[in-house]
C-alpha cells in the first residue's frame, strides 16, 4: 500500500495540509451522498412525466447497494493495492459516468444501468478516503478528522433535500434539469478526488518514495485480522443492523400508528437525529482524540439504543427523549468507531478491513430491514393494532444487546496487554508497530 508506511511517512500526520486533504475528502464524498440520494426529490416529477411506478422508483435507489455487496471486499484489496488516494479518484469517475448515464435516462433501462454504475463509485469512495484520511491524521487526530469527514458528507443528503428550494427552477423544467445537476456536483467531486490524488503523490513519502514496492495482495492472509478487529466489525454490523433499518424504514411508520403524531411531525422527529449528528459527530471526534477511551465510549454509544427502545415501548416519555438519546448515540458511534477501526488495523491491510466492514453491513441491514418487516406483518401492526408493533421494538432490543455485548468485548481486549491504545489519547507507537507517533499536545 502506498504513502502507509513508518518513518517518513508518519510526517504526514502533522503536515498543515492534513487539513487541505480533509476538506477535498469532504467535498468528493458529499457530492457522492447529493448523487445517491438523487431520485428522492423528483419521484414525483418521474411519476406525473414518465409514468414511473413504485416498483420502478424502488428500483432506480435500490441497484445502487448490488455492486456495494458484490464489490467491497474487492474495494478493500484494490485500495491496499494500489492505495486509497488512487482508488478514490477512480471512484469519482466512474460516479460521474453513472451520473450523467442516470441524467440521460432514455429509456428506463440506461438510467437503470447508470444508477447501476454510480453504485460501483458509492461503494468505494467513502471508504478509499477514510483509509486516505488515515494516512494524512496521526492518531491523535484521526477521531476528529473522521468526525468531520462523516458530517461533511451528510450536507450532500440535506442539500439535495433541500435542493427543491435552492434549484427550484430546475425542478420547473422537469425531471432531467435536477439529475444533470446531480451530475455536475458528481463532477466536482471528480475533480477535489484528483487534487486530493495528486497532492498525495507529490508529497507521499511512504513506500515508492522510499524506494520500495507496492505488495502484491496476500490471499492467504486477506482475513486474518486480530481479536479486536471481529469485535469492532461485529459492532459496525450490528449497530447498523439496528439503527438504520428503524430510522430510515419503519420509525416515521411507528411515529404515525403507534404514537399518534401526524406525518410531518413525525418526519420532523426523525430527522432530528440526522440534522444533530452532523452538528454532535465533530464534538464527540474530538473528546475521542483529547480524552481517549474510545472502547468505552462506543459502550455507552451502543447502551443508549436498547435503553431507547425500553423507553419507546414500555413508558410514555415524551418522544423528544428517545430522539435525543438516539441522537447522542448515532453523533457518538460513527465519530469514535470508524477511527477506531483505522487504529486497530495495520495501514497495508485497512482497505480490505474497511471493505469486509461494509460487505457485511449491507448484509446485515437488509436481513434486519427483511427480518424487522416479517415480523412486524405476523404481528399485525398498523394504525389499527399499534400494539403490534412491540415484537419489532423486542427484536431491535435483542439486537442492540449484542451489538453492546461486542463494545464491551472490544473493551475488554483493548484494556489487557494486546490492545491497541484506544483507551489512551495519545499513545507513541509501540516497538516495530505501525502508527505514526502523534505530534505533541
Amino acid at each position: 500500500m502506498t504513502g502507509g508506511a513508518v518513518g517518513p511517512g508518519a510526517s504526514r500526520g502533522d503536515s498543515q495540509l492534513r487539513w487541505w486533504m480533509l476538506a477535498l475528502a469532504a467535498i468528493a464524498v458529499s457530492s457522492s451522498y447529493y448523487e445517491d440520494d438523487v431520485i428522492g426529490p423528483i419521484a414525483d416529477l418521474l411519476q406525473r412525466q414518465r409514468g414511473f411506478g413504485q416498483s420502478q422508483l424502488g428500483m432506480l435507489n435500490g441497484v445502487i447497494s448490488i455492486p456495494n455487496v458484490a464489490l467491497a471486499l474487492i474495494n478493500g484489496l484494490l485500495i491496499d493495492r494500489y492505495g486509497p488516494a488512487r482508488v478514490a479518484f477512480w471512484s469519482a469517475a466512474i460516479g460521474v459516468l453513472g451520473a450523467a448515464l442516470t441524467a440521460v435516462g432514455n429509456p428506463y433501462e440506461l438510467m437503470v444501468v447508470g444508477r447501476f454504475i454510480f453504485g460501483v463509485s458509492e461503494g468505494a469512495i467513502f471508504i478509499a478516503l477514510i483509509a486516505g484520511l488515515a494516512q494524512w491524521f496521526s492518531r491523535s487526530g484521526i477521531a476528529l478528522a473522521t468526525a468531520l469527514y462523516l458530517s461533511l458528507a451528510r450536507t450532500g443528503s440535506y442539500a439535495v433535500d433541500t435542493s427543491t428550494a435552492w434549484a427550484h427552477s430546475l425542478y420547473d423544467r422537469g425531471w432531467q434539469a435536477p439529475l444533470w445537476l446531480g451530475t455536475g456536483i458528481t463532477l466536482a467531486g471528480l475533480i477535489a478526488a484528483l487534487i486530493f490524488y495528486w497532492l498525495d503523490r507529490r508529497h507521499r513519502m511512504g513506500l515508492q518514495a522510499a524506494g520500495g514496492v507496492v505488495e502484491r495482495i496476500n490471499w492467504a492472509q486477506v482475513l486474518k485480522f486480530d481479536r479486536s478487529y471481529w469485535y469492532i466489525l461485529a459492532l459496525h454490523v450490528l449497530y447498523a443492523a439496528v439503527f438504520f433499518p428503524f430510522r430510515t424504514t419503519y420509525a416515521i411508520e411507528y411515529f404515525q400508528h403507534a404514537k399518534g403524531l401526524s406525518l410531518a411531525q413525525a418526519g420532523v422527529a426523525n430527522s432530528w437525529v440526522f440534522f444533530a449528528a452532523i452538528f454532535a459527530t465533530p464534538f464527540f471526534g474530538l473528546l475521542a482524540d483529547r480524552f481517549g477511551h474510545r472502547a468505552l465510549m462506543l459502550i455507552f454509544g451502543t447502551l443508549l439504543l436498547p435503553v431507547t427502545f425500553v423507553v419507546l415501548g414500555l413508558t410514555s416519555l415524551s418522544l423528544w427523549v428517545s430522539t435525543v438519546m438516539m441522537g447522542v448515540s448515532f453523533s457518538l458511534v460513527p465519530a469514535v468507531i470508524w477511527p477506531a477501526t483505522t487504529l486497530i488495523v495495520e495501514p497495508r491491510r485497512l482497505g480490505t478491513a474497511l471493505g469486509l466492514i461494509t460487505l457485511i453491513q449491507a448484509l446485515g441491514m437488509a436481513a434486519s430491514n427483511l427480518a424487522a418487516g416479517w415480523l412486524a406483518d405476523k404481528a399485525g401492526a398498523g394504525a389499527q393494532n399499534p400494539g403490534g408493533y412491540a415484537v419489532m421494538l423486542w427484536f431491535f432490543f435483542l439486537l442492540s444487546l449484542i451489538a453492546l455485548t461486542s463494545a464491551v468485548f472490544l473493551w475488554r481486549r483493548e484494556t489487557g496487554p494486546d490492545g491497541h491504545g484506544l483507551e489512551e489519547a495519545r499513545v507513541k507507537a509501540k516497538p516495530g508497530g505501525i502508527h505514526p507517533v502523534p505530534a505533541p499536545s
